[in-house]
């Protein structure tokens, strides 16, 4: 069986914003592969999902239809964090100077065993402890 691959915040905001149509088509190719097994995240991913299309798309998504978003999206696998992930992303923090945040989805990607991380927000083509970054959008 093949490693999984972990999907960052970004890709799931750039599937349900249409402010980009092809960044749009992108994610969304993405998160159906990850309803069918294909890509794993964290429950803190689903969590900024949720409060910047709550937040920060204009016009806001209504807590309804997010709520319906997060039921199709239920399938994908979300990998557990704990104290030691917490642990180690305070390790990736110091190791590479990254935000806290994007040093615990790091921390999740390597506890998921991913061998890539599908991110917009991070060094694309770096290698975060085991984990290669990869833009989708470029």
């Amino acid at each position: 069986m093949s490693v999984p691959d972990f999907l960052d915040t970004n890709v799931f905001v750039y599937a349900y914003d249409p402010g980009d149509i092809r960044k749009q088509k992108v994610a969304q190719q993405l998160l159906d592969k990850a309803v069918a097994g294909e890509f794993v995240t964290s429950a803190q991913v689903l969590g900024e999902f949720a409060a910047t299309l709550l937040h920060k798309l204009t016009p806001p998504v209504p807590p309804g239809d997010l709520v319906e978003i997060l039921d199709a999206l239920e399938p994908i696998r979300l990998v557990a964090i704990d104290g030691g992930t917490i642990r180690r992303a305070v390790e990736a923090r110091a190791a590479y100077g990254v935000h806290f945040y994007d040093a615990l989805i790091l921390a999740a990607a390597e506890r998921g065993q991913c061998a890539r991380l599908w991110s917009e927000d991070l060094n694309a083509g770096q290698s975060y402890f085991r984990v290669r970054v990869e833009n989708p959008f470029r």
